[in-house]
Formats: structure tokens, sequence, C-alpha cells
């Protein structure tokens, strides 16, 4: 190999490198920001490809908010409750001024990092809009586990048959 070819095979392997390195960095990056969405289940059992939330880590969480689950801190703006869809209980507990829509018994999603199996501080709580809005990530996970959330969806399932 004549030394022209070596130098060009040498650039194109360094700007090869280059790209390569630089594609890993963002996804890197990119992945260290991503939230994922988990339903209070799938946060204490895991999705069903198996994969778990590690304390520390960043997620987005939805479910109904229990009846008479939520508990306020009459010196601080802190508030706690619990959330649930099918299966277990989570704890959410949050720092902050709630959405007008939100209560007991309503769909919410809140991003927050995961403190302990079952717990999670939030930093932002949303609220659902109205009674026949649902966050579509609670939706397709409802749908997955084939069991109605409350009675007003029992209703319209016996109405629309």
């Amino acid at each position: 190999m004549n030394p022209r070819r070596k130098k060009r095979l040498g650039i194109v392997l360094v700007i090869f490198v280059g790209i390569a390195a630089t594609v890993g960095l963002m996804l890197y990056a990119l992945n260290q920001n991503m939230d994922l969405f988990y339903t209070p289940t799938e946060l204490v059992d895991g999705k069903p490809d198996g994969t778990k939330p590690e304390v520390g880590q960043r997620l987005r969480i939805g479910g109904m908010v229990v009846k008479g689950s939520l508990k306020r801190d009459p010196e601080s703006l802190q508030v706690a409750f619990e959330l649930r869809d099918v299966g277990p209980k989570v704890t959410v507990i949050y720092d902050g001024i709630l959405p007008d829509l939100f209560r007991e018994g309503q769909g919410i999603v809140a991003q927050g990092v995961l403190k302990n199996p079952t717990t999670v501080e939030a930093f932002e709580v949303l609220a659902k809009h109205d009674e026949e809005y649902m966050p579509p990530e609670i939706a397709e996970a409802m749908k997955k586990n084939h069991q109605p959330l409350n009675y007003t969806e029992q209703q319209k399932q016996g109405s629309d048959q």
C-alpha cells in the first residue's frame, strides 16, 4: 500500500471513530434525561420484560388517587397520597400546590424520583381534565390488564353491550 492510500485510510478511520464517539455520547446524554412511564403495578412488580426502576431514577407514574389517602402537612405545602391501578399501591410525596382538578378518585400523572420501591418524590403532578379523559399511558396499561378502573367504566361497558 502506498503512503498516499495509508494517509487516506487513516483520515477515514479517524472520521469514523469521531462520528461513532459523538453518536455514543449523544445516546448516553439522552438516556440520562429520559423519564420512563410506569403504572403502580409496574413500579412494584416490574415491567413485563423484567425491567424495574432503580432507587434514585427519574420516572413518570400514573394511576388513580386512592380515596382517603390524601394527607397534608399543616405547616407546609407537602402532601402525600397513594396511587393505584389494578395492583399494589404506591405513595407519592409532593411539595407544592396541587392542580385545581386534583381530587381523590381521579387519575393523575406525576413526575419525580423513586425514593424506595413504593415511594416516589414528585416534582410535578398533572391531573386529568374531566371524568372521560385518561392519560394515554394509563389507558394502554389498563387495556393490557383487561380490568375496569371504577364503577362508571363498568356502567359504560354494560351499556355498550
